[in-house]
């Protein structure tokens, strides 16, 4: 689509623009209370304040992933997350179920760092070096298409909730797996899982090139050089700069992060680990979180007995997440209520089932 026409049809009304706070709150409570069952609104846990408010459920990719694959009863899903968030529930739902996203324009830097073409030629040169021993994963941070290309070739997506699991399972069907598109999250949890990074590379999407010092015979992993923006912002120097001077704070990060930082961290985990991890410690116990700066201000109000920061304090919330906001969820809930298909999220068939093998590889897992 031509970008000009996109953002035509993706910009908000002005007439929203010129509504309070309070106007917005009162009318979500209303479209909310019409449209009942009929209606479900995830949350994912990095939105904002304002619109978490109204998520009929929070959570991670992966729990979310399940509510709506498990939900049957709602005719209108209106995903509180990114694009690629909700492409998987649009996939994961029947075809009398819509999802709609309320800003079309939140999607994901890190799944942007993977397109079709350039899987495309990096699966034929890395199938010319390495033959038929490479399984791909990806992570659910990536499009449609990407997954669909995983499944088509006898992949599985992960999350960071299961991507141990879920690498162990890559290694039951070929001798090396390609990680895409989080190098990150790739690296960590094959380095727990006991691979020396001395076998694992890294392709170049844009250069094409696999980037590795050695005997190329001993690549075990392939990681797809993208990354977490949000993530990336955290560095070693933080965490010096804690040691420093509050030695007695306990550090935990997303594996998103670069390794140099989680090797550094006291614990690393998914949004839904690091969430449970603080709720389970003791009052009064110091906590430095690696992650997202909504969740992380989230988890300092709802834990007032604890000491809790943000490793970086001049971190940003997520960019492209924080588009969603109260203006543009009133917008899609009256699109609803009005009979209209505004900011639907609908991927094609032939997609959907190929990106289903990948995905429902990934569920099996997942508990």
């Amino acid at each position: 689509m031509n970008p000009t026409l996109f953002d035509q049809l993706s910009a908000l009304p002005t007439r929203y623009k010129q509504l309070t706070e309070a106007e917005m709150v009162t009318r979500i409570r209303d479209i909310k209370h019409e449209l009942g069952d009929e209606l479900l609104i995830p949350g994912h846990h990095y939105q904002r304040d304002e619109v978490i408010q109204f998520a009929d459920v929070t959570g991670d990719s992966l729990q979310l992933a399940q509510i709506c694959a498990q939900n049957r009863q709602a005719k209108h899903i209106v995903f509180c997350g990114v694009h690629f968030m909700a492409e998987t529930a649009d996939m994961l739902t029947t075809n009398a179920q819509t999802v709609y996203l309320p800003d079309m324009r939140a999607g994901c830097s890190m799944a942007d760092m993977a397109n079709m073409t350039q899987t495309t030629r990096a699966w034929e040169a890395l199938t010319q070096l390495f033959g038929n021993t490479i399984v791909p994963l990806t992570y659910v941070n990536s499009t449609a298409s990407i997954k669909a290309f995983v499944g088509q070739h006898g992949g599985a997506c992960v999350t960071s909730s299961n991507a141990k699991k879920m690498v162990e399972w890559a290694f039951t069907q070929r001798t090396r797996l390609l990680f895409l598109p989080d190098q990150h999250l790739g690296r960590n949890t094959a380095f727990d899982l006991g691979i020396r990074l001395d076998q694992m590379a890294v392709w170049d999407p844009i250069h094409e090139k696999l980037r590795y010092e050695g005997n190329i015979a001993d690549v075990r992993v392939i990681l797809w050089q993208g990354h977490c923006s949000v993530h990336e912002g955290f560095q070693p120097w933080h965490i010096e700069h804690i040691r420093t001077h509050e030695p007695d704070m306990n550090i935990i990060v997303h594996p998103e992060c670069s390794h140099e930082v989680v090797q550094a961290a006291d614990d690393n985990g998914s949004t839904k680990y690091i969430i449970d991890t603080i709720a389970a410690a003791p009052s009064g116990s110091r906590w430095a979180i690696g992650t997202e700066m909504n969740l992380v201000k989230r988890l300092i109000a709802a834990h007032p007995d604890k000491h809790i920061i943000s490793l970086n304090t001049n971190m940003c919330p997520c960019l492209t997440m924080n588009r969603i906001d109260l203006p543009h969820l009133l917008w899609a809930l009256e699109m609803i209520v009005a009979g209209e298909r505004g900011n639907v999220i609908s991927v094609d068939a032939e997609t959907t089932a190929q990106s289903l093998l990948a995905l429902e590889r990934m569920l099996q897992f997942a508990t």
